[in-house]
Order: C-alpha cells, then structure tokens, then sequence
C-alpha cells in the first residue's frame, strides 16, 4: 500500500516518476488565465489567519460545506474564523472521491510544511501551525506567488477597470512575477440585463464618446481595447452561457442598441443578433493587435435564486449548461475565418459532452505558421479534477495534437491555488507514463521529457509571446 501523498502521489510507475521529478516539478507556472486580484498583489495582501486565506470568496468549498449540510452562519455569515475553519474540517472528512481532498492536503503540505490528515480532531491543531506560519513577515500574496515559482500571471479585468494596479505592477522593481490584464466584457455582452444602460453610460463617460447607436458602441468599446493594449494586455476572454449565431443588420443593431438604452425589454431574437455582431466584432478587433480569444462555454449561474438575492453571483450556486454548441459555433468561428480575422482561440467547454465537439471544432479552422492556432482549453471548473483532465486530454489527443497542449490554468482566485498545477502535472506524467510502459509509445526519455515540459510550460509562453520580466 502507497502512503498517502508521498513524493510519487498519483505517480504509478517508473516512468511516470521520472517525468515527473526530472522534468514536470522543476517547470515555472504560467497561470494565463485566474481570477486574482492585482490590487492585493500590489499591496502584497497579508492574511489574519488560515481562514481568511483558504475560504474566503472560494465558492468550490462553499458548495461543498453546503452539501455536508453546514449552515450558511459557517459559510458566508458571521461566525467566527475558527468556527468556519473547524466547519471546513469537519467537511473534509466527507470529501473522499472530491477534488478538493486532493487540492487541501497539496495546499496544507506545500505552504505549511502540514502532513497531517486535516479533520475535526486535527482542526485545532492545523490551525495553530497556519496561523503561526501566516504570522511571519515573509508570509503575504507576492511571496505564495514566488514559492511557487509562478513566472505569468492573467488577471481578468472589467472593460471600465483603470488597470492601475497592473500599471503600479509593471513598475515594480522587486517584484519578478509579470502581471498582465485580460479583457472580460461580460458586462457589455449581457445587454437583456437591467443594469446594461447605467454600465454603457459609465463606458461613454470613460471614453468620452457619446453612445447612441451601436456604431459608437464600437467606437467606445475601441478606446478601451487600445487602453488594455497599452498596458500589456493580449488576451480576452468570454463566458458564453451558451453559444448563438443570430445574423442581423447595422439598423437592426442600431434599434437594439437605442432600445436597450431605454430601458426597454430586449427580447431573445435581439439578444442573440447583438451577441452575435459584438463577438464577431471583438474578435475582429483581437485580431488586428495580436490578441488571443478565449471562450469559457457552457455555465448555467446563480441557479439558486434565493442565495443569488441574499449573497450574489459567484458563491457556488452554478453548474454545468447542455445547450448545442457545434452549428453555433462553427458559425461564429467561419465568420471570422473567411476575412483572415479569426485570433488564436482558447474553447474550454464546463460541459463534458462537448469535449469531442470542442476539440473537432479546434481542428477546423488551424492554419499554417501558428502551431495548434485553435486549442482545445484544459478541464475547467467541473472538470478540474482526475476524471476531467484526462478526458480532456485523451480527447484532444485522439482529434489533435496534445503535444502542443498549452497547459493547465488555476481559474482561481485564491494565492494557493498554484498547487493545481503540481496536480496537473502528475496526472500528465502518469497519463504519458502508462501509454509507455504498456507499449503503446517508445520509451524515449529526451522524446518524452520534451513533451511534458512543453504542456507544462513552453507551449504556453509561445503561444502568448507575453513578454516576461524574468527569463526561465
């Protein structure tokens, strides 16, 4: 019997373990795509204590206390951060076959040196060494970021944001991290939301252009996207729930545009015709710069509307969407295509069903010169775990080519999540590994070592061409 997370967890054989340690555990992270906070990195956050650090603001953990049955008091109310803690314990226990079992001891082990099972009767005890760890000078977000050996970091940044933590970041001498901005126009997508008007009237008053029809949307929506790319910024990103392809006319758009202005209700068929001209113009506009795209495919939020009005989006309260992608999508991309303006896409799918189509769907628009131009994105979200990332590399392995995978991502907005990538790996090497020893490919070292580290990290860094502060 292997002990619990020694040095070869998840690691079954031989060659797995040389992957592994002489080539996957030595590689920098690229995290090109999270949810963190520029400003706590500029400010160089320092926690009170392991809550604070480890539940705060983490909905994959809120879920699941709420599924142990914890009340919310523990959750996202006003109990105590010991009692929150010990909830969190108490949760633990019960989370054999979960992810997060996984994800909380490499946490535990990795930044506190804590190899002890964390469950009620440890509660008390963890808490004390974290705490006493937390409590040093040295323990703040900049320093998880350097432990972990983390060379990019890609936030995700709100069109109206002022990037001026990014901007104060870029200047900082003593900091070796590149921290660059991504482009997230949620907002402006969702033009059946009530608030759509007041957040188009903030993004007129910003660029000071008068927004009155959809031409001068675009025009504002330009300014910004200049604003983004002089401060660094090469990638976008998108949440679409589902995907649509709805065609329309400039005075179609231009009657949308005034009526959504006004206040009055946007109907599906309108919603789709402006989601669809944006995208295609955004994309159109990613590609001019040299931007990469990315579309997060398939969330069905704040499900539970009663925890929406009480607590808000983002707590743990969405799942997975099983609306048709393929026609959609296809669509979409060929408009792009046909006039050279389609930019390198990331597709990452909540819904693993759609992993074959995603991955098909990859292989349909690359093109010479740019390696694997289209990728098929990493297991996200639901999929973030052992299942999840082998489908999804098996996949793209059967329709592409994985060995030109550009990696993982944390997709967090916690500063311990960087374990994900050392879990990550290990399923990698010891993916490869089997396909070796059982003979289906040669055992060649350098062959294979090249691979890993490439999926691991290189890939990633040629793919985005971000310029770094560091060499690695």
């Amino acid at each position: 019997m292997k002990t619990f997370m020694d040095k070869d967890f998840l690691l079954q054989t031989e060659t797995a373990k040389i992957l592994f340690h002489d080539y996957a555990a030595k590689m920098p992270i690229y995290d090109y795509h999270c949810h963190l906070d520029p400003k706590e990195i500029y400010e160089n956050r320092r926690y009170k204590n392991i809550t604070e650090l480890w539940l705060e603001g983490d909905h994959y953990k809120w879920r699941a206390m709420r599924a142990n049955g914890i009340d919310e008091y523990y959750i996202t109310g006003e109990a105590d951060d010991y009692s929150k803690f010990e909830k969190w314990a108490e949760t633990v226990e019960k989370l054999i076959g979960n992810p997060l079992y996984h994800w909380t001891h490499l946490e535990l082990k990795q930044y506190f040196a804590v190899d002890d099972i964390l469950k009620r009767s440890t509660a008390k005890e963890i808490w004390e060494v974290c705490n006493r760890k937390i409590q040093n000078p040295d323990f703040s977000a900049r320093s998880l970021i350097e432990m972990s050996n983390v060379a990019l970091i890609g936030t995700t940044d709100d069109p109206i944001d002022d990037l001026r933590f990014h901007k104060l970041l870029q200047e900082e001498k003593n900091f070796s991290t590149t921290v660059l901005p991504a482009f997230r126009p949620d907002h402006l997508m969702a033009i059946q939301n009530k608030y759509w008007a007041e957040y188009v009237e903030k993004l007129g008053n910003l660029t000071e252009v008068e927004i009155t029809s959809y031409s001068t949307l675009l025009e504002a929506i330009d300014h910004r996207i200049d604003y983004f790319h002089e401060i660094g910024c090469k990638l976008s990103d998108h949440s679409l729930e589902i995907v649509v392809y709805e065609r329309s006319t400039i005075e179609e758009l231009d009657a949308i545009v005034v009526k959504a202005l006004s206040g009055d209700t946007i109907s599906m068929k309108e919603s789709n015709q402006f989601l669809t001209s944006l995208l295609v113009n955004l994309g159109k506009a990613y590609s001019q710069r040299g931007w990469v795209m990315q579309y997060h495919i398939g969330a069905l939020r704040s499900a539970n509307s009663r925890l929406f009005q009480s607590l808000g989006a983002n707590i743990g309260c969405d799942s997975m969407q099983d609306s048709p992608v393929a026609i959609p999508l296809a669509k979409l991309l060929d408009e792009l295509d046909r006039d050279g303006n389609l930019p390198k896409t990331i597709l990452y799918g909540l819904n693993p069903n759609d992993n074959e189509v995603l991955a098909t769907m990859a292989g349909n628009f690359q093109e010479g010169g740019t390696p694997s131009k289209i990728q098929f994105g990493s297991g996200w979200w639901f999929n973030d775990h052992i299942d999840g990332m082998i489908a999804q590399m098996k996949t793209l392995g059967n329709q592409g080519l994985l060995s030109r995978f550009i990696g993982m991502l944390t997709d967090s907005r916690s500063f311990l999540s960087y374990s994900r990538h050392d879990y990550f790996r290990r399923i990698l090497c010891n993916l490869i590994g089997n396909w070796v020893e059982n003979g289906e490919y040669p055992n060649d070292t350098e062959w294979l070592g090249q691979i890993i580290q490439d999926i691991s990290y290189f890939n990633a860094q040629r793919y985005f061409d971000f310029p770094l502060k560091m060499n690695y």
